[in-house]
C-alpha cells in the first residue's frame, strides 16, 4: 500500500478478536510493517487457550493419572494410601497456568508494536468502528471472535453449563452428565469419568463421533463403556429440574437420571452478535458463519474474516495457518499464493483412550476413489501385559488401490495425537503404502505397526 493510502487511515489492519488466530494476524502484519489494533473484550488467546485446548489438556492429564496409579501395581508399585483426588487444586493451579499465558499474549502483541484496547468492537461502516467512545478507522478490518457454546432450549436448559463453565464448577461433581456426541462431549465424559465422576452420556444419534471413521467410532465407545462411561444413545433430555439431591434429568426414553452437574456440549456457533455485520450486509451462510473467498475478504472486501467464525475446521493450527496466509494476501509484497490447502489436516480427540487421525474416513475412501485397502491391526499394548488394564489400541491406514497412496491413517490408544503428528507428515506429502513398509519401525513401540502392517484387513 502506498503512504497515501495507509495516513487515510488510523490503522492499516484492526483485528477484532485476541484469539490465536487474531493475534497470530496482528503479529505477522505488524512485522509486515503495517499498524495494527487489536480489539479483545474477554481474554488473551482465545477459546484455546482459556476455555479449550490448553485447559482441557491439562485436565485430561489429571484424569489419567487414575488409570496410571492401578497400572502401577502389575509392575511392582504399592501406594502406602488409596490416591484421593482434589478438584480445587486441579482447577485453581489451572487458572494459575492460563494467567500465565495471558501475559505471554500480551508481552507478544506489545513486542510486536500491535495495540491492545480492551473492549467489544462494532463496525459502524466498511472502515471505521467503535470501542466504547472510540472510534477507529482502518483499511482493513478482520473478525477473529471464535465460536461461542450453543445450548438448546428445553425445560431446565438453564440449569446446565457449558464449556466455558465446566472449568471452574465450584464443587466437584460426583454424579456428571454429558449432553451431546460431538468431539468436546466425549472428551469430557472420559475427563470426568477418569477424575471419579460417575459418568453419563447423552446423544441423540446412534453413535457419537459423527464425520469420524466409523470403525474408530465403534471402537472408542466400546473402550469408553469398558473404563465405566455409561453411554446413552437415540435419546435426549426432555427436562431437568432442581431436587435436594442436584439435578433430575428426564430422558426422552423416560429415565430420570440425578446428577451433580449437566454440561451441554452440544455446539459452538460463530460469536458475532453485536458486531454489526447485519447492518452492513456482511453475507452470511446457513449456518451463520461469515462467507470468504480464498483471500479471506468477505463480501464487504474490507471486511476480512477467519477461524472458527467462516465455518471451517475449528481448529487452532487451522486459524494460525489461515492467519499467515492472509497476511501474505494483504501485507507482503510477494505474489498472493495459491488458495490454502485444508486435505488432510491431522487431529485428536482426547478422550480415554485418545483419538488421532488424518486424511480420509475409510468410508470416505470408498466413496472418492472406489477400489482401496484397509489396513488394521487391535492389539493389547505391551504395557497392559503386566498392567492388567483390558484397554486395546487400534491403528488403521487407508490406502487408495490404483496409487498405493496412504490417503487415510487412524489411531485410538495412548498418545494417539502424537502418534499421528508424525504420521500426518506421511500422508501430507502423499506416501505410498510401499513407503511406510519401507520404513524401518522402532521396537517395542505400538507406533510401529503403523509400517509392519502388511496383509490388507479387507478391501
Amino acid at each position: 500500500m502506498s503512504d497515501l493510502e495507509s495516513s487515510t487511515y488510523d490503522w492499516d489492519l484492526f483485528v477484532i478478536g485476541a484469539g490465536s488466530g487474531g493475534v497470530r494476524a496482528a503479529r505477522t502484519a505488524a512485522a509486515a510493517g503495517a499498524r495494527v489494533a487489536v480489539a479483545e473484550d474477554r481474554y488473551l488467546g482465545g477459546t484455546c487457550v482459556n476455555v479449550g485446548c490448553v485447559p482441557k489438556k491439562l485436565y485430561s492429564y489429571a484424569a489419567h493419572f487414575h488409570d496410571a496409579f492401578e497400572d502401577a501395581e502389575g509392575f511392582g508399585w504399592r501406594l502406602a494410601e488409596a490416591p484421593s483426588f482434589d478438584w480445587p487444586t486441579l482447577r485453581d493451579n489451572k487458572v494459575g497456568e492460563i494467567k500465565r499465558l495471558n501475559g505471554i499474549y500480551a508481552r507478544l502483541l506489545d513486542g510486536a508494536g500491535v495495540r491492545l484496547i480492551n473492549g467489544r468492537a462494532r463496525l459502524l461502516d466498511a472502515h471505521r468502528l467503535a470501542v466504547g467512545d472510540e472510534v477507529h478507522s482502518a483499511e482493513k478490518i478482520l473478525i477473529a471472535v471464535g465460536g461461542w457454546p450453543w445450548v438448546p432450549e428445553f425445560p431446565g436448559s438453564e440449569l446446565a453449563v457449558s464449556s466455558n463453565e465446566v472449568f471452574d464448577l465450584e464443587s466437584f461433581p460426583e454424579r456428571f452428565l454429558v449432553l451431546g456426541g460431538g468431539y468436546i462431549a466425549v472428551e469430557f465424559a472420559s475427563i470426568f469419568n477418569g477424575l471419579g465422576s460417575d459418568t453419563h452420556l447423552i446423544y441423540r444419534g446412534e453413535l457419537f463421533l459423527r464425520g469420524f471413521d466409523h470403525e474408530v467410532r465403534e471402537f472408542t465407545r466400546d473402550q469408553m463403556r469398558q473404563k465405566g462411561v455409561q453411554l446413552h444413545f437415540e435419546t435426549n433430555i426432555e427436562r431437568i429440574d432442581k431436587v435436594e439431591g442436584g439435578l433430575a434429568v428426564t430422558l426422552t426414553d423416560g429415565e430420570v437420571l440425578e446428577v451433580d452437574a449437566v454440561l451441554a456440549a452440544t455446539g459452538r456457533r460463530p460469536h458475532l452478535e453485536g458486531l454489526g455485520l447485519d447492518t452492513l450486509g456482511v453475507a452470511l451462510d446457513d449456518g451463520g458463519y461469515i462467507k470468504v473467498n480464498e483471500r479471506f475478504e468477505s463480501s464487504l472486501p474490507s471486511v476480512l474474516a477467519l477461524g472458527d467464525v467462516t465455518g471451517g475446521p475449528e481448529l487452532t493450527p487451522v486459524a494460525l495457518a489461515e492467519a499467515m496466509h492472509l497476511v501474505r494476501c494483504h501485507f507482503e509484497d510477494t505474489p498472493p499464493p495459491a488458495a490454502l490447502d485444508y486435505r488432510n489436516i491431522p487431529t485428536a480427540v482426547f478422550c480415554h483412550p485418545n483419538i488421532g487421525t488424518v486424511g480420509l474416513s475409510e468410508e470416505e475412501a470408498r466413496e472418492q476413489f472406489g477400489e482401496i485397502r484397509v489396513y488394521s491391526a487391535d492389539f493389547r499394548p505391551m504395557k497392559h501385559t503386566l498392567s492388567g488394564s483390558a484397554e486395546r489400541c487400534l491403528m488403521k491406514l487407508i490406502v487408495a488401490d490404483e496409487s498405493d497412496v496412504v490417503v487415510g491413517a487412524h489411531m485410538v490408544g495412548e498418545e494417539a495425537g502424537e502418534v499421528i503428528q508424525g504420521i500426518g507428515i506421511a500422508v501430507k506429502a502423499g506416501l505410498t503404502k510401499a513407503d511406510f513398509d519401507a520404513t524401518v519401525g522402532i521396537h517395542p513401540t505400538g507406533a510401529e505397526e503403523f509400517v509392519t502392517m502388511r496383509t490388507p484387513t479387507r478391501r
